[in-house]
């Protein structure tokens, strides 16, 4: 990357400073893009769903890995239930989705408080194995909630052979006029659901997958306690990569548990952080570190900045980081800060691998927490900072009342923030489409067929706040 005019400013830059120049391109499609990153995590889309809990979970993981990014399973997490998760989603499909299941003789309720769980908005009906019935919201609208869904359920299926190409699935369930479809086995058992939606974009991603073929997902450790012991259990239950996370990258307690990780010689990735300039990428990588989180208060949930004044602008912190990084024959992780597509492809144009996105994810179907509904009747889902008062009850729930009391009066987090769904992208795979148009887009613009040649040939200019608002759409007239 260089800056217009090779003209750096004295001071430094968020992502909403910086705007690209377009260049002289010879990619003929943003389809030819290759999106693969370069840091041995083995991501195809550079996203990295960050380890907050009210953000990823086993669904979050599946659908994200099966487009190609990589979920981070939270610290605060039980490690047998960690254990559990990793192994539940290197089980998954690779290309149908998880279905939601029920039994004739279980009732209306039960589907509507399952229904919110997943994006593709339907349940299966199962008997001894086997795919009986589908019900869908519609079905459900207007019936009591103690009815039997043997009652309402479609018993008119169209049912896909699990083995089925994506495309000639799209092409069976748009020739069917079908939104949807259960995926069957040679013996007529329920594999897994597709729609016409998610067969399209079978065949526009790959996923993510380990050397076995199965899907990819990572665990993070904190910096305190019995490090090795986690790591070491993680390791055993088949993480693809391990997160050492804790707000504070550059101290002598990450360095500490870098070294107890590294003790274990593990095969897959070794992420640190947080840090936000060169110094701190030396001594991780020093200490162990393979790839180097960066980012210190820019995170929607993150309260740092306001409360001690520390931290950095994140466009330039991943700048610096990236240069020493890539120096030293590293990567970094751009976590926190992106709020549209145009930010995910700054902090790539800036030299991430991978860039972390928590928030933005915590308004989807896929993120673990309930659906609820504000008084306006739109949805939404709580999220919280994992530094907040909250996040540290549940981090602290084995110490004494005292500690935990005294732990909570500090916090640097917002403990509860209401995530909308965006009733035209409720997925989290709505937003991942949203996303990666807007980098393969990117890349074409700067004539990079992939992110090694988008970082390398993406002109950045800086722009004032006006030059920032001149470039956001109008939805209604200005006049």
């Amino acid at each position: 990357m260089r800056f217009l005019n090779d003209t750096a400013p004295p001071y430094d830059l968020t992502y909403d400073d910086v705007f690209m120049v377009p260049s002289r391109s010879a990619v003929g499609s943003r389809q030819s893009v290759d999106l693969a990153t370069p840091d041995g995590t083995g991501t195809t889309v550079p996203l990295v769903v960050a380890n907050m809990t009210a953000v990823a979970g086993r669904r979050m993981a599946e659908t994200v890995a099966r487009r190609g990014g990589l979920t981070v399973i939270p610290q605060d997490i039980p490690i047998d239930v960690v254990a559990e998760v990793i192994a539940w989603v290197k089980s998954r499909h690779l290309v149908l989705d998880t279905p939601i299941t029920l039994a004739p003789t279980q009732t209306v309720a039960d589907a509507l408080s399952l229904l919110p769980k997943r994006a593709h908005g339907a349940a299966v009906v199962v008997a001894d194995g086997k795919p009986v019935g589908i019900v869908t919201e519609h079905d459900l609208a207007g019936v009591d909630r103690f009815t039997r869904l043997s009652e309402v359920m479609s018993r008119d299926l169209l049912l896909i052979d699990a083995s089925l190409d994506p495309r000639e699935a799209f092409n069976r369930l748009d020739a069917a006029h079908r939104r949807i479809a259960p995926a069957v086995d040679a013996q007529g058992r329920l594999v897994g659901i597709l729609n016409r939606t998610g067969a399209l974009r079978a065949t526009l991603y790959t996923p993510a997958t380990d050397d076995a073929g199965r899907l990819r997902v990572a665990a993070a450790v904190g910096v305190n306690g019995d490090v090795a012991g986690r790591a070491a259990a993680l390791l055993e239950a088949g993480t693809d990569a391990i997160v050492v996370d804790t707000a504070h990258g550059h101290q002598e307690s990450m360095i500490s548990a870098l070294a107890a990780v590294r003790s274990l010689n593990p095969s897959v990735p070794v992420v640190a952080g947080n840090i936000v300039s060169a110094e701190g990428v030396r001594d991780l990588v020093e200490a162990g570190a393979d790839i180097i989180k960066v980012g210190v208060g820019p995170g929607a949930m993150c309260t740092t900045r306001m409360m001690t004044g520390v931290g950095r602008p994140q466009f330039s912190a991943v700048l610096e980081c990236a240069a020493e990084a890539r120096r030293l024959g590293r990567h970094v992780w751009a976590d926190g800060g992106v709020r549209h597509p145009r930010d995910v492809a700054m902090a790539l144009a800036a030299g991430a691998s991978n860039v972390m996105i928590g928030s933005w994810f915590a308004g989807t179907h896929e993120s673990p927490g309930d659906m609820l509904q504000a008084a306006d009747g739109r949805l939404y889902k709580e999220s919280f900072g994992m530094a907040s008062a909250r996040a540290v009850r549940n981090r602290t729930s084995e110490e004494s009342s005292y500690d935990r009391a005294r732990k909570a009066l500090f916090e640097e987090g917002i403990s509860t923030s209401r995530m909308f769904l965006d009733p035209a992208r409720p997925g989290v795979e709505d937003l991942i489409d949203s996303i990666i148009a807007g980098v393969r887009s990117a890349c074409t613009y700067a004539g990079a067929g992939s992110l090694d040649e988008f970082r390398e040939r993406a002109v950045v200019g800086v722009q004032s706040a006006s030059g920032y608002a001149e470039g956001k759409p109008l939805h209604a007239s200005w006049q």
